[in-house]
């Protein structure tokens, strides 16, 4: 439900799609418009219909459970780099990236500012995040967190906020805004 769309939208949706399927065996024996209809209001209705294929194959396949490898995350239907990543280390506490738009900014700017966008510049976001994620337990919980945060509230897309940034000092960008004036 968080993918592209704010936390403060989905929590109302959250309660009644988990009242309506509580759990991946009910998600994945509902019909395709039951699930639509307990989705209606979010968007994005593709979302809906893959994470219902998605527990379809997680109680086929898995064992009615979520997997914890991201490389098995990314086989099911819906499932990309980052909800991989987000999953294995919100989920496992792995030590795994989770770069979404806010992440990527925030690395663009801090270690990246004359990054390309493409294929190239995106393998060189996940190879820096991939550096940066603590290897052990929730630290890199932590840091995904953090850095998903600083993106949403401190280095947002159309302002940065370098004067109040705790990375500032090593931010390429920000100090660059700070020798610039």
């Amino acid at each position: 439900m968080l993918q592209q769309t704010q936390v403060v939208r989905v929590t109302g949706y959250w309660t009644r799609f988990l009242e309506c399927f509580p759990t991946l065996e009910h998600l994945a024996a509902a019909s395709p418009q039951r699930v639509r209809e307990a989705w209606d209001g979010l968007g994005y209705y593709r979302r809906a219909e893959n994470l219902r294929r998605a527990a379809g194959e997680m109680v086929t396949h898995h064992g009615g459970e979520v997997p914890r490898e991201p490389a098995v995350l990314r086989s099911l239907p819906g499932i990309g780099a980052y909800t991989a990543g987000a999953v294995a280390s919100f989920a496992y506490e792995l030590p795994e990236p989770a770069i979404d738009t806010n992440v990527a900014r925030v690395l663009r700017r801090a270690f990246h500012p004359r990054l390309r966008r493409g294929a190239a510049g995106e393998r060189k976001l996940w190879d820096t995040a991939k550096t940066l994620v603590p290897r052990a337990g929730n630290a890199a919980w932590t840091t995904n967190q953090a850095l998903m945060e600083l993106g949403a509230l401190v280095c947002t897309a159309r302002v940065m906020h370098c004067t109040i940034c705790p990375v500032r000092g090593a931010c390429r960008t920000g100090m660059n805004r700070r020798s610039t004036g």
